[in-house]
């Protein structure tokens, strides 16, 4: 028996500034591919791959973030954050580091509802253009959807078609 790796605790770092205490809830991209039905002579139906879908991740804060509102409408991988997190098993004790690392710009910012004396949750929508995932420093998956890099646990995916396309 074997019992689940826990998140213990997690950290955000937005631009190389620690968010410690800040980031109350942070929901990482969902990795997912844009798959198109196909069927033809003897062949299906079966789901052809047409790359990576949109990676999308959502944070939220209490309070006013003002370095998140100055960022806001910038260039497409103009915001860099860092979601560091202490996945725990409870039979073990192990501990695993897992890191994201993502560029990308803030989509939406809802500022939430404003009431003296309450606390605050900001929201904000950020669109991922790079997405690099490591545990306990290794790298699992990094996603570059700029430079054409679709990498998976030691292989690159799409280096093939970057070397057809003269990239």
């Amino acid at each position: 028996m074997a019992l689940p790796r826990t998140l213990k605790d997690f950290n955000v770092f937005y631009n190389g500034n620690n968010f410690i205490g800040q980031c109350m809830e942070f929901h990482r991209p969902k990795l997912h591919l844009k798959l198109e039905d196909y069927s033809a002579a003897g062949v299906g139906p079966v789901k052809i791959n047409m790359g990576v879908g949109m990676l999308e991740a959502e944070h939220t804060y209490g309070g006013y973030m003002r370095d998140i509102v100055n960022d806001f409408g910038g260039k497409i991988s103009g915001v860099l954050m860092r979601f560091a997190g202490a996945y725990q098993r409870d039979d073990t004790e192990e501990i695993d580091a897992v890191e994201i690392e993502m560029m990308g710009r803030h989509e939406e910012i809802d500022p939430g509802q404003a009431k003296a004396g309450k606390l605050t949750e900001v929201k904000v929508k950020t669109a991922i253009t790079y997405y690099k995932e490591s545990i306990n420093g290794n790298k699992v998956v990094e996603i570059d959807l700029l430079n054409k890099i679709f990498f998976i646990n030691g292989t690159d995916r799409w280096a093939e078609i970057r070397k057809a396309i003269g990239q």
